[in-house]
C-alpha cells in the first residue's frame, strides 16, 4: 500500500473526508476508489458512493477477498445512513465471514455494530442483543469502541434500563472525545439529550405531567394501577392485563383511569369507545355489555361501579390510579417518531421498520403532507420522505417494538 493511499486512509479514519480525496481524488485504482466512495459518503453524496464502492468491489481481484468484503461493508454502512433497509442483509453477514476468517477484526466488529444498528432500527431488539454479546469492545479503538457503546446504550433505553444506558453513553462520551471526531461526539450528545427529554406523559385525576424516562422505567414496578397506552394493558404490581386485542375495553379503562376517583358520564364513555356522538338507547346497551366485559378482564385489579351519570373505577388494592400515555398521540405516531431521525426514509423502509404493508405506509403519509407534518423529494422509487425531529420529545418509546414484558 503506498504513502497516498495510507495517508488518505488515515484521514478518513480520523473524520477528514476532503483531505482524503486531496491525496487520491485523481486515482483510478481499486484501494482509491474504495477510499474516494467512503470518502464521499462522509461528505453526504450516498448515490455517488455507492457507485464508487461497487466500482472498487469490482476492480478488486478474486484474491483480494478482504478488501471487496470491507467494500461491502462500507456499502452495508451506506445503505443504514440512507435508510435503505431493503439492502441484503447476507452479504453484511458473509462479509463480516470473511473478515473474521483472515483476522481483520477491527472492521469485522464494525460490520456488526452494523447489524446491530440495523436491527435496532427496525425494533428486533432480542436479535440485536445476541449479535451485541458476540462483539468484545476491549480491544476496539475510539471510534468503534463509542459505536458499541451506542449501541449497548440503545438497546437499554429501548428496553428501559436507564442506569446501564447513561453508563454506556458515559463510555461513548468518553470514546468519542478520544478519538476527535465531531460527528460521533454530536451522536452521542443526541442519546443523551433523549434520557434528559419527556418520554411520555403521566395522567392522574385529571391532570397530566410530563415525565422522563427513568420515571417511565420507576414505574414499570409501580403498585399503583396504571393504565398504559404503550402495551395496551392494566397493571399492577406483578398482575397485568393485556387489552392489545380490545381497543374498546382498553378506551374504556383509560376513559375512566384519566378521572379517577371520579366518575365519567355515559355520553363521554359512548363517544371515547364507539366513536358516537349522542348516546342513544342502542349505545347505553352496547356500554353496559362493554362495561360488564370489562369488569370481567380486570378481574382482581379493580371493580367498575355504576354512579347516577355513568361509571367510576374501583381498584381493589392500589391506592392510585395513573395513565401512562405516549408523548404524542395521533393516528400515524409511529411514522412521525421514524422520520424524527432527521433522516430521509423510502416509503418501502418505513413499512419494513413498522412491520407493515408499503401501501399502508403512503395512505399515512398522505394525510401527513397535506397537514404539513411531512414532506417528500424525488420521483417514483427515489422519493423520500423527512420531517424535522419532534421538539421537546424523545421518540424512544413511539418506535416500533415492545417495551419490557409486552
Amino acid at each position: 500500500m503506498d504513502s497516498l493511499i495510507t495517508a488518505a486512509a488515515l484521514a478518513l479514519a480520523g473524520g477528514d473526508p476532503l483531505g482524503a480525496l486531496d491525496r487520491v481524488a485523481l486515482r483510478e485504482d481499486a484501494p482509491a476508489l474504495a477510499l474516494r466512495g467512503i470518502a464521499m459518503a462522509q461528505l453526504g453524496d450516498f448515490e455517488r458512493a455507492k457507485l464508487l464502492l461497487r466500482r472498487a468491489t469490482r476492480a478488486f481481484g478474486p484474491k483480494e477477498a478482504v478488501a471487496r468484503a470491507r467494500c461491502v461493508v462500507a456499502e452495508a454502512e451506506i445503505a443504514l445512513v440512507s435508510r435503505d433497509l431493503g439492502w441484503p442483509a447476507k452479504a453484511l453477514d458473509a462479509a463480516r465471514a470473511t473478515l473474521e476468517k483472515h483476522g481483520d477484526r477491527l472492521n469485522a466488529a464494525h460490520a456488526g455494530h452494523l447489524k446491530v444498528r440495523r436491527l435496532l432500527l427496525i425494533g428486533r431488539l432480542d436479535e440485536a442483543e445476541h449479535v451485541l454479546a458476540g462483539l468484545d469492545p476491549t480491544p476496539l479503538p475510539p471510534a468503534p469502541r463509542a459505536a458499541h457503546e451506542l449501541a449497548v446504550a440503545g438497546i437499554a433505553m429501548r428496553r428501559l434500563r436507564t442506569r446501564p444506558a447513561r453508563a454506556a453513553l458515559e463510555w461513548a462520551r468518553n470514546a468519542a472525545r478520544q478519538a476527535g471526531i465531531a460527528g460521533l461526539m454530536a451522536e452521542v450528545d443526541s442519546a443523551f439529550q433523549a434520557l434528559e427529554a419527556p418520554a411520555a406523559r403521566l395522567i392522574t385525576q385529571g391532570a397530566e405531567r410530563p415525565v422522563l424516562l427513568e420515571e417511565v422505567e420507576a414505574l414499570q414496578g409501580s403498585p399503583a394501577l396504571i393504565v398504559d397506552a404503550f402495551r395496551y394493558a392494566v397493571r399492577s404490581g406483578e398482575t397485568t392485563v393485556s387489552l392489545a386485542s380490545r381497543p374498546v375495553l382498553f378506551a374504556l379503562a383509560r376513559a375512566l383511569a384519566e378521572v379517577w376517583p371520579g366518575d365519567v358520564s355515559r355520553e363521554e364513555l359512548v363517544a371515547r369507545a364507539f366513536g358516537g356522538k349522542h348516546a342513544d338507547e342502542s349505545h347505553r346497551a352496547r356500554l353496559r355489555v362493554e362495561i360488564g366485559r370489562l369488569r370481567a378482564e380486570l378481574g382482581v385489579l379493580a371493580d367498575i361501579s355504576a354512579t347516577r351519570r355513568g361509571f367510576t373505577l374501583a381498584p381493589l388494592q392500589a391506592r392510585a390510579v395513573m395513565v401512562l400515555a405516549r408523548p404524542i398521540e395521533e393516528r400515524h405516531a409511529a411514522v412521525l417518531a421514524l422520520l424524527a431521525d432527521g433522516e430521509a426514509w423510502s416509503s418501502s423502509a418505513l413499512a419494513l421498520a413498522l412491520g407493515t404493508g408499503q401501501r399502508s405506509v403512503q395512505r399515512a403519509l398522505e394525510p401527513l403532507a397535506e397537514a404539513g407534518k411531512v414532506q417528500s423529494f424525488g420521483h417514483g422509487r427515489a422519493r423520500r420522505w423527512m420531517t424535522p425531529p419532534v421538539a421537546g420529545f424523545t421518540t424512544t418509546l413511539l418506535l416500533p417494538a415492545p417495551l419490557p414484558n409486552g
